[in-house]
């Protein structure tokens, strides 16, 4: 079956590259424009996190489908990085360990990387049973990565993975594995 991994729109917080995980802001005004000016596979169903800048994606780009809520396919706990972006944390000691991590290790009063990508899939895996095909999946850009990450063949690493807001990927699931035919944004 077809499924479209979709990375919702821009916020102000994504305009100034900080890490926005769990704080629910809404899409900025260049967001919702690039939204309305891209075309996207029509979609049987919609599945979204149930973040502000999620819905108001799926509400643009799919506005005769009611998406369906998954609470596990939110974004990651960046913890004490929450809103906050390179210019703020450089320098401390807590991010260049992050950095030097190669992003695997937990943020600070966060997630860790192996506990948010077994989160999202077995969030995925919840759903498998009822996915219909060309089901749209309106997200995160780490939930896209993480999800990749777990089911694409060829294997390839987590931030192989990255599409910029508004883009994502259509992938071939077999129920098991996924195989990336295109991109979409």
């Amino acid at each position: 079956m077809e499924l479209y991994f979709i990375r919702h729109g821009k916020t102000a917080g994504n305009l100034e590259k900080r890490y926005i995980g769990v704080t629910d802001e809404p899409l900025c005004g260049a967001g919702r424009l690039e939204l309305e000016t891209r075309r996207y596979p029509a979609a049987r169903a919609v599945v979204a996190s149930p973040l502000r800048r999620c819905l108001e994606t799926a509400s643009i780009i799919y506005p005769d489908k009611t998406p369906l809520l998954c609470r596990g396919l939110r974004e990651c706990d960046f913890g004490a990085f929450e809103g906050k972006n390179y210019d703020d944390l450089n320098g401390a000691p807590v991010y260049q360990q992050w950095i030097d991590s190669g992003g695997k290790m937990a943020f600070p009063g966060g997630e860790d990387m192996a506990g948010f990508c077994a989160r999202t899939a077995s969030a995925f895996e919840e759903l498998v049973p009822s996915l219909a095909d060309k089901t749209a999946f309106v997200v995160h850009g780490g939930t896209i990565m993480a999800l990749l990450e777990r089911y694409a063949l060829p294997q390839r690493e987590f931030y192989d993975y990255r599409t910029e807001n508004g883009g994502g990927f259509i992938v071939d699931f077999d129920g098991g594995v996924m195989s990336v035919i295109g991109r979409l944004g």
